[in-house]
């Protein structure tokens, strides 16, 4: 999978898009960046008139603070060295009176910032390709007054000697350090003339301004670039080796794509040199990485360092795969008709019908048409510098929602939830944080928590379990074995909710394992049938608990026998009911006789279907005993509240 075509592709199809700003998720600006820009977050906003004069200043609005600018291919790469950007930039690179008021360290002279950036506006200034906005800023920065201009409106602050203090700050960053863009303002009336304060007019605001943009892109394209063999298309044009940064957000300094290891010549052995490693055309890279960081912000997940992100052909809306059954189900099941999940049903009451109904409502309002493609991509970095692709994959959309239900149904049970303060409980599989949550979380009143370092553990869920979300791969041993572990221990937990919550993921996930490796269906159905030494300890764990809840008066809280001796009966199963057996006596005289003989019969029952000799082996129980647990727990649940009603 040729994942930069796909992202060049994915540019094209939304060309018309460049440029404009609008509003994504958690109403968070959103820009497909144009060829030839980046988005950078600007502190101070300079407003000048058409013929250069300074008008007034002021700080950015913190809800306004992401800028788009123009770049060079190096200013867009740049780190400690000076490169210019072609019109915004920071204050050391604009101001021609910058070094009149500052403090420079020992050695330290930034003229040769403002010298760069000025050759490289004039330049742009004196094309065929300049912009009436440009011409303007050009005029005020020749005049050498902007940090001056800057302090008399008080958006910098000088001490006695009128020097930047360096220890203000503005929006976090330092006085000193600020990024300024510009605003100019023009009075129409047949031609363009000078405003006076307080006299409206067009105001272009560069970041905003499409024309603006548009020179510029046809001002890139007319340099002489170094010309080389594309590997993408196999042409020759202009073709890049500094690349965009900034991927998964606005802080991000990892690059996908570098070759300036000039240290260790990572590339030698198989190459001579960089250019027959890899080289791009210089555009495409523009549009692969912008589309990229568009489609990120627009759709993409991070968790810690990892960020996923999957995206339609069309860029139609897809099912969350990280969203828990009921989320998925609440979002879409209205989209479809009633009678749509009838079809869907199976022997199991609980069956993953809900889900099922609520896709098929999906892929009828959506339209999903048969050619529908998805690409999933996902990125991490070890170092701050490099970023690396975890995960490249494109499928037919339609292999991608049947996945997708593959991964609800073979993972439904029974999940009890608490939502606004509610108790109710559906059938499916938990979301992929809930899943970290449980596994790694410790609890926090009502609800499990990841805290500190343990942060890191819901990127790592997310990373393993992708694959068996989406690429139908096996769930991890690891993730089986410790929800058994954690389930067996209800002592450890203080709300019992939370523990049902890790007991009902156990079942899940010994559920998926053992149809991937027995082909064996597992239903929140009792199976009264099943002559599995685990399944069948179970279900006497299950009744015992039962026995001695029975007891329970109004108001009491505590742990039963049966749950207190858990950990140590999914060890030892034979010798620990032994002993849960004889602590269960004095609950089971407390009932009324019916009751007793009942309860005394299932035990009788249960025993009756072990196989010769695994009644009184010494092996340790698999996790098939929590799924007999939970049925049994669960039937006899059921039966009480039928009685009652």
């Amino acid at each position: 999978m040729n994942w930069v075509k796909e992202l060049c592709s994915l540019y094209d199809k939304n060309e018309s898009l460049a440029g404009q700003v609008t509003k994504g998720r958690n109403n968070q600006t959103l820009i497909l960046i144009p060829i030839f820009h980046t988005t950078v977050t600007a502190q101070v906003t300079v407003t000048i008139d058409a013929d250069g004069n300074f008008l007034r200043a002021e700080q950015v609005p913190a809800e306004d603070k992401l800028t788009l600018i123009p770049v060079s291919e190096k200013s867009a790469a740049r780190t400690t060295s000076p490169e210019a950007h072609p019109l915004c930039d920071n204050l050391k690179y604009l101001a021609g009176d910058y070094m009149d008021y500052i403090v420079p360290a020992k050695g330290k002279d930034f003229s040769e910032h403002h010298r760069l950036y000025m050759e490289g506006l004039k330049a742009w200034v004196d094309s065929k390709f300049s912009h009436k906005t440009v011409t303007a800023v050009y005029r005020y920065l020749v005049k050498n007054t902007l940090v001056k201009d800057l302090a008399g409106q008080g958006v910098l602050a000088l001490d006695d000697g009128q020097k930047i203090i360096e220890k203000e700050k503005i929006q976090n960053v330092g006085q000193a350090d600020a990024f300024v863009r510009f605003r100019v303002e023009y009075l129409w009336d047949g031609k363009e003339s000078i405003l006076s304060e307080g006299v409206k007019g067009k105001t272009n605001e560069c970041w905003r301004d499409c024309t603006l943009q548009s020179a510029y892109i046809a001002y890139c394209r007319s340099q002489n670039r170094t010309a080389g063999l594309s590997y993408l298309t196999g042409e020759t044009g202009a073709i890049t080796y500094l690349h965009p940064k900034k991927i998964r957000n606005e802080g991000d300094g990892a690059k996908l794509i570098s070759s300036n290891d000039g240290t260790y010549f990572t590339f030698r052995g198989r190459f001579s040199n960089k250019e027959e490693a890899f080289a791009i055309g210089y555009e495409d890279s523009q549009k692969a990485h912008n589309a990229l960081k568009w489609v990120i912000r627009k759709q993409g997940k991070s968790w810690n360092s990892l960020c996923i992100v999957i995206w339609e052909s069309d860029l139609n809306e897809l099912p969350d795969w990280s969203a828990s059954t009921d989320e998925v189900c609440s979002q879409y099941e209205s989209w479809g008709d009633e009678e749509e999940g009838e079809a869907y049903m199976g022997t199991d009451p609980k069956t993953a019908a809900r889900f099922q109904a609520a896709v098929a409502g999906y892929q009828k309002a959506v339209n999903i048409n048969a050619n529908s493609q998805t690409m999933l991509m996902a990125f991490d970095a070890a170092t701050t510098g490099r970023l690396a692709i975890m995960a490249c994959q494109g499928f037919s959309t339609s292999m991608y929602l049947k996945n997708l239900n593959q991964w609800h149904e073979d993972c439904g049970w029974l999940q009890p939830m608490y939502k606004n303060k509610d108790f109710y409980e559906y059938y499916g599989i938990v979301g992929i944080q809930d899943i970290a949550k449980l596994l790694y979380g410790t609890e926090n009143k009502r609800d499990m928590e990841l805290r500190g370092s343990s942060e890191r553990m819901l990127s790592e869920t997310s990373k393993r379990l992708l694959p068996c979300v989406l690429l139908g791969k096996p769930i991890p041993e690891d993730f089986v074995r410790l929800a058994i572990h954690r389930a067996s221990s209800p002592v450890s937990y203080e709300n019992d909710i939370n523990w049902k919550r890790i007991l009902a993921l156990a079942c899940s996930f010994v559920k998926k394992k053992n149809k991937e490796k027995d082909k064996e269906v597992w239903t929140v159905a009792l199976n009264k049938e099943s002559r599995d030494r685990s399944y069948l300890y179970g279900r006497l764990l299950a009744v015992a608990d039962r026995i001695e809840y029975r007891t329970f008066i109004t108001g009491e809280n505590r742990e039963t026998n049966a749950k207190r001796f858990m950990n140590g009966f999914s060890q030892h199963p034979f010798r620990t009911w032994k002993i849960i057996e004889e602590r269960i006596q004095p609950y089971k005289e407390k009932l009324d006789m019916k009751e007793k003989l009942v309860y005394e019969h299932l035990i009788e029952e249960i025993c009756w279907n072990f196989e010769d000799g695994d009644y009184e082996k010494t092996d340790a129980l698999d996790g098939r005993y929590l799924l007999g647990f939970h049925n049994q727990a669960y039937a006899l649940r059921k039966k009480e509240e039928n009685k009652d009603e």
